[in-house]
Parts: C-alpha cells; sequence; structure tokens
C-alpha cells in the first residue's frame, strides 16, 4: 500500500536511536502513524515541529502493520509562534486533541479544514475565544453537540443577566460569551472559566467514557494564560 497526501503533524515520539513514530491528519486518509527512518537526524527534525503542514509518501506492507513515512514541509506553521508561548502551547493543545479524538484511516475533510480554520483564528484579536469555540466545533464534529444554550437557566442579579448549569450540584456560572457568541470578550478571568467548563464537558462526555484523559497538553496551555 503506497500513497501521498499532505496533512498536520499530531505527534512525534522515538522509535529508535535514529527513527521516530509520527501521526499525521490527512486530507484523504484521516490519521495516520508511520516511522520516519532518520528523523531524529537535525535536518529532518527541524521540519518535525508538532502542527507543521507536510507532505507524505506512506508505504506499507500491510493495512494490519505500521507503515513507513517520507515526508517533505509544506509550511512550517509552528516556527512562526516559537516567540508567543501562549500560541504555541494552544497549537500543541489542538493537535493533541486531534490525536486522541480520531481513529486511524478514518478520512474526515471537515477536521482537515477546521485545522486549517485553526490557524486563521490564532492571528485574530479575539483568539482564545475563538479558539473555546473551536473545541467545541471538534466536539460537534465527532457527534458531540454541546449547546449551552439548553443546559443553563438565567437569572438576573443586580439587574445583570447571568446563567448557571442546570445540572449542577455547585452554583456555576457559565460565561455570557457561551450563550451569546457576539459577544467581545477581553477579562481573562471569564475566557478561563470558560475553558474550564468545556474542559469538564469534555472529561464527563468524551473522555472518561471512553477511558481516555484530557491531554497534558490542554493544561499546559491554560497554565500559560494565568
Amino acid at each position: 500500500m503506497i500513497w501521498d497526501d499532505t496533512g498536520f503533524l499530531l505527534s512525534k515520539n522515538r522509535y529508535n536511536e535514529n527513527s521516530l513514530i509520527a501521526e499525521v491528519f490527512t486530507v484523504n486518509h484521516g490519521k495516520v502513524s508511520g516511522i520516519i527512518f532518520g528523523g531524529t537526524s537535525k535536518k529532518i527534525k527541524n521540519y518535525l515541529q508538532i502542527g507543521n503542514k507536510i507532505h507524505i509518501n506512506y508505504n506499507s506492507k500491510s493495512e494490519n502493520r505500521i507503515g513507513y513515512l517520507k515526508i517533505e514541509i509544506q509550511e512550517a506553521l509552528s516556527p512562526f509562534y516559537f516567540d508567543n508561548k501562549q500560541k504555541l502551547s494552544c497549537i500543541s493543545s489542538a493537535m493533541h486533541l486531534i490525536k486522541i479524538l480520531t481513529a486511524e484511516f478514518q478520512k474526515n475533510q471537515s477536521i482537515f479544514q477546521l485545522i486549517e480554520k485553526f490557524y486563521i483564528l490564532l492571528d485574530e484579536d479575539n483568539w482564545i475565544k475563538n479558539y473555546i469555540f473551536w473545541e467545541l466545533e471538534l466536539f460537534k464534529i465527532i457527534g458531540y453537540d454541546l449547546e449551552f444554550g439548553d443546559l443553563v437557566e438565567k437569572k438576573f442579579t443586580d439587574n445583570k443577566l447571568e446563567y448557571f448549569a442546570k445540572s449542577s450540584n455547585e452554583k456555576k456560572i457559565v460565561p455570557n460569551f457561551l450563550i451569546d457568541k457576539s459577544k467581545n470578550i477581553e477579562d481573562l478571568s471569564t475566557l478561563l472559566n470558560g475553558l474550564k467548563l468545556v474542559g469538564d464537558y469534555l472529561d464527563k462526555t468524551i473522555l472518561k467514557p471512553n477511558n481516555l484523559t484530557q491531554p497534558i497538553s490542554r493544561k499546559q496551555f491554560i497554565s500559560t494564560l494565568i
């Protein structure tokens, strides 16, 4: 089985002294993994930054055996954010979510397009808010459609409209921007609250039922914002 495709690098791990195992989300084959001979060399290592867009040649003798990858860089995207710890950490978080929430060899162009959209939102003014909605869109694509408007009750406090989670044992406030997407939010604590709520939903609804845990990279991303 031999084919060529384009994709985004999701992960890389050392296979042996000279080689790596990489996971790539591709246009036509979904998530694929393969061994990259010489992947630890300085030349190739520079290309293998998480989130970079690469061209791959895939070669495998059988669908039941791991294949081999030859790579060429298409767009070195991650290096644009080397001087921005928050955005670089966000790239790692986003790619890790794609990695754990997708199965191998399941083509999904909606997810591929969502990754392309991710790099657009990183350069927007309200990128943290937009990233939260990016995560929600990812969950929707894989079958978990979270509409906060259906899960909250509203209350006026001091002439201020507030939303609370209906099913929460404690009085958990839901940030208004998760209900009214048109609201511009600059308050970091509100955005952090939104990230936490979406993370709670991710844990309880998607990850724990599938014996998965929330990526450390997502927690690290949040820690860069504090």
